[in-house]
């Protein structure tokens, strides 16, 4: 099986890294193209993999063909591309706010349609991805899908309705968790803790929480009394949390994500 990336990025870059690090692929069996001479030397040199200057070269050779270029960019690529794909090509987009009915428009013919919402904790083969499928993958294909996102993290299929709900609770919050990361930072500042110190009793606090949630199957709010000792210092930080609408202000801001994808 020859694998192909029409763009090497970040997340091309985490799922190639992957990919090579469970050996679900070879090397040799990979290929990608860039748009920068750059970009395509460093992943050559960072993973082996071969690369290629024109897309469309990357089209005609690949069996499952991954696009990871940005959704602004996406009309452009498949047309570059549409007219050289093998009809018997997996097609893999990572694109956020493009439907399955959108892509497959925009090839104009029939197609075997995998679409997928990864984030970025896949960099450090954390992520957590979203994936659905169109009527033409079978279940190989979509067992195939699967097991190369799960490469870098964690991933399971959901209706496509749900998609944009995927990337604001998965793709988007990473960023938000930076945000409270860096807050706790200051705060431990403030409080004497020199800087290093303070990014990282925060990062790791939030890094346990979250393993001790997936990992215990307990319900967040079971967790959260757990550390709430009666008349302790911890309920009333929630309390401060509760009257600035902690809760509010995290629903609206993933709500607002979903509402953006949406527009894409």
């Amino acid at each position: 099986m020859k694998i192909g990336f029409i763009g090497l990025g970040n997340m091309a870059d985490a799922i190639i890294g992957g990919m090579l690090q469970k050996g679900i692929v070879k090397a040799e069996d990979m290929i990608g193209s860039a748009k920068t001479a750059a970009t395509r030397a460093r992943m050559e040199e960072k993973h082996g993999i071969g690369t290629r200057e024109r897309n469309v070269d990357v089209a005609k050779e690949a069996d499952t063909l991954i696009l990871a270029v940005k959704p602004q960019f996406f009309a452009e690529v498949i047309a570059e591309i549409k007219d050289e794909v093998s009809p018997d090509a997996l097609i893999i987009s990572i694109a956020a706010g493009k439907t399955i009915a959108w892509i497959e428009e925009a090839f104009g013919r029939q197609i075997k349609l995998v679409r997928c919402m990864p984030n970025t904790p896949a960099l450090v083969g954390a992520g957590c991805t979203g994936v659905c499928a169109n009527a033409f993958v079978s279940e190989q294909e979509k067992e195939t899908s699967i097991n190369l996102m799960e490469s870098f993290g964690r991933a399971s299929f959901v209706p496509e309705r749900l998609m944009d709900a995927v990337g604001a609770v998965s793709g988007s919050s990473p960023a938000y968790v930076f945000m409270f990361i860096e807050a706790m930072a200051d705060a431990g500042v403030a409080a004497g803790l020199p800087r290093t110190q303070a990014y990282e009793f925060a990062a790791q606090a939030v890094y346990g929480s979250a393993k001790l949630l997936l990992e215990s199957g307990k319900h967040p709010g079971e967790l959260k009394d757990m550390v709430c000792s009666p008349g302790g210092t911890t309920i009333q930080g929630v309390r401060v949390l509760e009257e600035n609408g902690m809760r509010g202000a995290v629903m609206d801001a993933l709500l607002a994500c979903v509402e953006k994808s949406k527009e894409l």
